[in-house]
């Protein structure tokens, strides 16, 4: 179960919750141009686009949960379960590999205008990355700028959906996700007058009331309502960093999960592992962890764009406390 979404202020933010019951090893990973990225069927690019984000790294290979690129494109991949499907190579189509998707877009593409020029001939396949990692059931939210877009491949076909919203969680389909909105049109950040009855007068009792019936469990649907009704009542004072960014993270928290709230089968909890923000135009990774709160910040390396190797920076998971006495 995951959160994500883009967001503006003077700069393009963009980033996720990763909730799940245990962690890979993710660490964040900057792959500049002429690293040698293998495709399963494409040829290699022998110099691409730089790109940077969260990824879990394997015999040399990142396999990207979330990232960015140079030139101001982002994405995310999050659960997709039951739904998403994932196709053998298909003759005159261009065939990516499910686990090759992220990195295949943010090192080819500048912005959707130009993606989206290529995605009627896209295929995602389920050749597996090895025996251990299988294909992810994932759909994409994918954001520049100026647009944002979901992308979702079913059985029966590839769905892309204008994002107005900018949100995105799991289940169901994004176009219900959409159309749910509409059952809570009525919530608002303000009190509103009572409109049940003409003959009894109810009271005001507290603030936030305008918010009655917004959703607070933990489910996909109700986090995706809860997630665009906080980023579009978002206030941000100022084009002050360390304010958008603190903010930014604020939303994601309005639909983190806490171990304990969400029991699996197995008796595991499923929780926020990490959050993410990227400001896309100065090209800086922040992030936290469930047991550090504190916001780390790592910059894309510019200097070092035309290298070829994976440069790896660890998550500080470990919460560091400032005692003030």
């Amino acid at each position: 179960m995951c959160t994500a979404i883009s967001f503006k202020n003077k700069d393009f933010y963009f980033g996720r919750n990763l909730d799940y019951e245990f962690s890979y090893g993710e660490n964040i990973v900057f792959m500049p141009r002429k690293f040698n990225l293998k495709y399963s069927t494409l040829k290699n690019f022998s110099v691409h686009y730089a790109m940077m984000g969260v990824a879990h790294i394997f015999d040399n290979y990142p396999l990207f949960y979330d990232g960015f690129n140079e030139h101001g494109l982002a994405v995310a991949g999050l659960n997709f379960v039951n739904n998403a499907y994932f196709f053998k190579n298909k003759e005159d189509k261009l065939n990516v590999a499910q686990y090759e998707l992220i990195p295949f877009i943010l090192t080819n593409y500048k912005s959707i205008d130009e993606l989206e020029k290529d995605l009627p001939d896209l295929n995602i396949t389920d050749t597996p990355f090895n025996d251990k990692f299988k294909p992810s059931q994932l759909h994409y939210l994918i954001s520049d700028k100026n647009r944002c877009i979901v992308l979702e491949q079913m059985k029966d076909g590839l769905h892309i959906y204008e994002n107005d919203t900018g949100c995105l969680t799991n289940n169901p389909p994004f176009n219900i996700q959409r159309f749910l909105l509409n059952m809570y049109q009525g919530v608002s950040n303000e009190n509103k007058e009572s409109s049940f009855s003409k003959n009894l007068k109810l009271e005001q009792y507290s603030r936030g009331m305008g918010g009655i019936s917004l959703p607070g469990d933990l489910s996909s649907p109700s986090r995706f309502i809860k997630v665009v009704f906080t980023k579009e009542n978002s206030i941000v004072n100022s084009d002050d960093e360390n304010e958008s960014v603190s903010q930014f993270f604020h939303i994601l928290n309005s639909v983190e999960q806490q171990r304990g709230c969400c029991k699996l089968d197995d008796n595991k909890y499923e929780i926020t592992i990490y959050s993410s923000c990227y400001n896309v135009d100065k090209k800086i990774c922040y992030y936290k962890t469930y047991d550090n709160f504190q916001i780390n910040a790592i910059k894309m390396e510019m200097d070092k764009l035309d290298t070829d190797s994976l440069i790896t920076y660890e998550m500080i998971d470990k919460m560091n406390i400032n005692h003030q006495n």
